[in-house]
């Protein structure tokens, strides 16, 4: 049995492809997914996950709450993380480039049951991702809606008992009531995503780089105007002093910096959307390291700028640029421009997670380890519309019931582990499959590869430590899945039998 645990997915070279690629793919006979996607579309879609809560929502939360202004030197720890990372995600991508990410990574190095693990949390990572940021949108919609409301002399905020989660989860890990029914804003966008990502991957990528183009332009205003408002008197302390572990010092910096790697989940999804890429040997690392790249210095002019103008103590609300803004009253109209982009932003985070999602899904369900009819392609759509749908609905339940500080720092957990075996796992099939072609190839392998692992289970631990109830019952209950339906409808299993 242990054999078949840890059983590896074999790679084979492929005639629509230039490198490796998994054989399920694209199986004769079958609809399989349209390669569509090029370069651009591909940063893109990483700016359009990157960019979203971590500016608009995680930025003040970790300062208020963990490392105050020392928050840009969190951003720099989890950016040289993901780099490390980055660059391990980019060769593998660009040589095994099929939807999956570090699922189907894992599953070529490392065997099944890891595999089925790093699956199960890439499903955590992504679909509490979604549910997440869509707790934030609706955070930011009330607030528009208020914007309006004052514009017109209308009341058009919805009551607490429609915008706010019925649901919270204590210090004591226990999870209670707070009298309000449903999140009914994060339901709607999650719903109108879902069926965005349903009807085409055309359509989806185009609705995605509108987006990315206005929030970066929102952005960019912000720092702009924001910037002759930066008083360095908010800047001291640099470093607060320690109240608790993780609260403030310098455990608070790594603390925060497992949350904002919340913030860095999007280039991990450019790897989900390799099996829908023109040219994944060339434009796959460009997507993953391009996207990275100009997140983590937007990140750092944001966290700057953020702290530079509002003391860090104040930051800690769902919408911490508006909240920062309200101090300067002739800055209104760039509060109403942000609200509005923040809007945009997140919607877009939202989009790209669920297409993620579903991609994961329909990689586990092509190897058997979840059921079959999540493997469908759409003959007309050219989508994985079952896969698609039970992501929306999932994530839409969990939307309209729970709030941001149950599921933030349990994507930042999922994300770490992935990033952690593909760390490893790029190095070992540098020596079990020397031959495969790799148009891509880390750098100082033995060291972006080792260090990118030591940091990522470096951090898990930091969050792991307050957060484990929470962790360990999401794996049990994918062990459980696991061994009662997927070991026994493994086709890898199958075929080796």
């Amino acid at each position: 049995m242990l054999k078949n645990l840890f059983a590896t997915h074999p790679i084979e070279a492929s005639p629509h492809v230039d490198a490796g690629e998994l054989p399920h793919d694209g199986l004769q006979g079958e609809t399989s997914l349209k390669r569509v996607l090029t370069a651009r579309h591909l940063v893109m879609l990483g700016i359009g996950a990157v960019i979203g809560a971590g500016i608009f929502v995680i930025t003040g939360q970790a300062a208020a709450e963990h490392a105050g202004p020392a928050l840009v030197i969190s951003f720099i720890v989890a950016g040289i993380a993901c780099a490390f990372a980055g660059l391990c995600y980019a060769e593998f991508a660009a040589m095994i480039p099929v939807s999956g990410s570090a699922y189907a990574y894992s599953y070529a190095t490392l065997g099944e049951i890891v595999a089925w693990f790093i699956g199960w949390n890439l499903v955590l990572e992504y679909l509490f991702a979604v549910a997440t940021v869509a707790a934030s949108w609706s955070g930011y919609f009330n607030e528009c809606l208020s914007i309006l409301g004052h514009w017109t002399g209308m009341a058009l905020t919805l009551p607490d008992y429609l915008s706010t989660a019925p649901l919270k989860y204590t210090d004591t890990h226990q999870i209670v009531t707070t009298g309000a029914l449903i999140n009914l804003p994060a339901v709607l966008i999650v719903a109108g995503l879902t069926w965005l990502c349903y009807v085409g991957i055309t359509q989806s990528t185009f609705v995605n780089s509108v987006i990315v183009a206005i929030k970066v332009l929102v952005i960019a205003l912000f720092l702009i105007f924001a910037f002759r408002y930066i008083d360095p008197a908010n800047w001291h302390p640099f470093i607060p002093k320690e109240e608790a572990p993780g609260r403030f010092g310098t455990s608070g910096i790594f603390r925060a910096a497992v949350l904002v790697f919340f913030s860095y989940v999007g280039f991990d999804a450019v790897s989900t959307a390799a099996g829908e890429a023109k040219n994944p040997q060339r434009d796959m690392p460009i997507g993953i390291l391009g996207s990275l790249a100009i997140c983590t210095v937007l990140y750092i002019a944001m966290a700057l700028t953020l702290t530079g103008i509002a003391p860090y103590h104040l930051l800690g609300t769902p919408e911490p640029m508006a909240t920062a803004l309200n101090l300067y009253p002739q800055l209104t109209w760039l509060k109403a421009i942000v609200s509005f982009g923040a809007l945009a932003g997140l919607s877009s985070v939202i989009l790209v997670m669920l297409l993620g999602t579903s991609r994961i899904f329909f990689s586990m369900a092509k190897d058997g380890l979840l059921p079959k009819g999540m493997s469908g392609v759409h003959a007309k759509h050219r989508t994985p519309h079952v896969a698609t749908i039970i992501a929306g609905v999932a994530a839409l339940v969990l939307a309209g019931l729970f709030p941001v500080s149950i599921l933030g720092e349990l994507v930042s957990m999922g994300t770490l582990l992935a990033f952690t075996t593909v760390c490893i796992g790029v190095l070992i099939l540098r020596y079990t499959r020397p031959d495969l072609p790799r148009s891509f190839r880390v750098p100082g392998i033995w060291v972006v590869s080792i260090l990118g692992a030591v940091i990522c289970l470096y951090l898990f631990w930091q969050s792991f430590r307050a957060n484990w109830p929470l962790m360990l019952g999401w794996t049990a209950i994918g062990m459980l899945i696991y061994f009662l339906y997927g070991y026994s409808h493994s086709k890898l299993r199958k075929h080796n039998s």
